[in-house]
């Protein structure tokens, strides 16, 4: 079965308390190297790291870039 919805709040506040250095430079080094299973985890890493830049910034600088999202042109 899927995740708590009421737990799940509480879980990621206590991912991000846990988050260090070491742990956004992982994170970091999958995105960047994008060898994932499948889209899924990819995408769960960019919602974590995107959610340590709001919570944690100092953490996260170095890696802005991948969770910038760059305007584009769809023509």
């Amino acid at each position: 079965m899927g995740s708590d919805p009421i737990s799940a709040p509480r879980q990621l506040e206590q991912q991000l308390a846990a988050m260090d250095g070491d742990g956004v430079a992982i994170i970091a080094r999958r995105l960047e190297e994008d060898d994932y299973a499948d889209a899924f985890a990819g995408l769960q890493d960019w919602h974590l790291l995107r959610a340590v830049a709001i919570h944690r910034p100092d953490l996260v600088h170095p890696y802005r870039h991948l969770i910038d999202q760059e305007p584009f042109d769809e023509d």
